[in-house]
């Protein structure tokens, strides 16, 4: 099983970018999965989760600006980031609990210049 996150980038503040995270060797849509960040010098954080039944939920500096979605078809899980602020750069993760079994995507980097 891996998951690999990917979409990350350099942006303005005010501008977007879509993360997905992809999956191989599992569904992900039998499964909670989440987007967490780790800014420089901080602790990793959760961000955004969707689970089995397509419920959201997020931090509340993402709520409004930042939605967590599934494709089915695509076997992802996107995070489309609205509104980017400066203190959005990070490090971007996508996790899953599956099977008894934490996976972690290898991160991907978002870059928000004011």
């Amino acid at each position: 099983v891996q998951l690999q996150a990917f979409g990350g980038g350099s942006v303005q503040a005010g501008g977007s970018l879509t993360l997905s995270c992809a999956a191989s060797g599992l569904t992900l849509s039998r499964f909670t999965v989440d987007w967490y960040s780790q800014a420089p010098g901080k602790e990793r954080e959760l961000v955004a989760s969707i689970n089995s039944g397509d419920f959201t939920n997020y931090v509340d500096s993402a709520k409004g600006r930042f939605t967590i979605s599934r494709d089915r078809a695509k076997n992802t899980v996107n995070l489309k980031m609205n509104s980017l602020k400066p203190e959005d750069t990070a490090v971007y993760y996508c996790h899953t609990y599956a099977e008894w079994l934490h996976y972690w995507g290898k991160g991907t980097l978002v870059t928000v210049s004011s």
